[in-house]
């Protein structure tokens, strides 16, 4: 039997590990697209594997694209996601709902012949019905303009689909093909640029979800669209039991982040993902930084932040762990406030051999401009439910 201190060690060097590594994030079907601000997949395999056994209920409540559900599933976890952003709940849904055989033949044909075929000089008959004017701001900017009328045609061409499901799943691949031609791009993407890339792009998502599917062998995580100060309510609603783990990476207190737009031309913000996936954007940034620019302070946040963490601590057995990555924008300051809140919300910190402190990798390429600032480390922060 191996010794608690000993275990507490093992712990903390694989996570260590996990966190400092600096591996763009692959595998599965974590590339169907770049969520802002996720972690890696090596990061929540770790604290899944270390803090957890099988069969365990581990719960992500700001899941974002949905990292720690595939890697929990993957795992022979039964993970619960939960999500204030209807674009997180869709992403996540997309990565781990598995398609047919007949939906996967149906979505292959789709990016092998139909995809060739639009052009942008097509006018489909319904094509103004796709178009959402609220949800494609700065799309008729120069740059993006042709771009726009091209996804249109896409999005038309998608209900061609048998299923729901697999017409989601060409949205997806849709989405990832316009976060690449258009989201902070420096060079002007072409039509038959991004056609080829749609039909390539596809056709990897679907090789992706044949392999996560067969591994995985028909479990299915239970996705929340709510804010996770009201997460037992939702939990304690589907009769879920305690969770063993939560693993997670929340909103970063004096760190405002885009996980609702893009930017285009000039760093322009664009609520297109929500037209593409058809779905609702109706919230400013600040709704999901939990604050905004003009609370220097912090006391917004940190009590939007209390009132999450306590929820989250109801769901959760007690001696369970709760793993996070976090920054801060001023960590002198905010870490203690944070350390208090997750005091207050009934956690009790392990330090072990001391803090995790990692530099964030892989950053764009207008954020490595800016250079590394204080945002730019996060800490991985281990607690127990007491």
């Amino acid at each position: 039997m191996i010794e608690p201190h000993r275990a507490g060690a093992e712990r903390q060097s694989a996570l260590r590990k996990a966190a400092r590594a600096a591996e763009h994030v692959s595998g599965w079907t974590h590339n169907f697209y770049r969520y802002p601000a996720r972690f890696s997949p090596a990061f929540a395999q770790a604290a899944i594997a270390h803090y957890s056994r099988p069969g365990d209920v581990i719960v992500d409540p700001y899941m974002g694209g949905g990292t720690t559900i595939v890697e929990g599933l993957v795992a022979r976890r039964r993970p619960i996601g939960s999500d204030l952003n209807s674009l997180a709940t869709f992403v996540a849904s997309v990565k781990t709902t598995r398609l047919s055989l007949s939906e996967c033949r149906a979505i292959q044909a789709w990016a092998v012949k139909r995809v060739p075929e639009i052009s942008y000089h097509d006018r489909p008959c319904g094509i103004d019905r796709i178009v959402d004017k609220s949800k494609t701001k700065n799309l008729s900017l120069p740059r993006a303009r042709f771009l726009k009328k091209f996804i249109a045609t896409a999005l038309l061409s998608v209900q061609e689909l048998p299923t729901e499901t697999a017409r989601r799943f060409a949205k997806c691949a849709v989405l990832n093909t316009g976060q690449w031609a258009l989201d902070g791009r420096r060079a002007r993407t072409t039509v038959e640029e991004f056609r080829r890339r749609l039909a390539e792009r596809t056709s990897d998502m679907l090789h992706a979800m044949r392999a996560f599917s067969a591994h995985v062998q028909g479990a299915a995580p239970t996705l929340l669209n709510v804010n996770a100060a009201v997460l037992h309510e939702q939990i304690a609603f589907a009769t879920c039991p305690p969770a063993s783990l939560v693993v997670t990476s929340p909103p970063y207190p004096g760190v405002h982040i885009l996980y609702h737009r893009w930017q285009v031309n000039g760093r322009r913000e664009t609520a297109a993902p929500y037209w593409i996936a058809g779905c609702n954007d109706g919230e400013g940034a600040s709704f999901y930084n939990f604050a905004d620019r003009r609370d220097p302070a912090g006391d917004k946040y940190f009590s939007a932040s209390l009132r999450t963490l306590q929820s989250i601590r109801k769901v959760m057995k007690n001696g369970a762990y709760m793993v996070q990555l976090v920054a801060f924008s001023r960590p002198d300051e905010h870490l203690p406030r944070y350390l208090a809140n997750m005091r207050d919300a009934g956690f009790d910190e392990e330090t072990g051999q001391g803090r995790i402190w990692r530099a964030v990798p892989n950053r764009k390429w207008h954020a490595n401009l800016i250079g590394i600032t204080h945002s730019a480390r996060e800490v991985v922060l281990v607690h127990r439910a007491s």
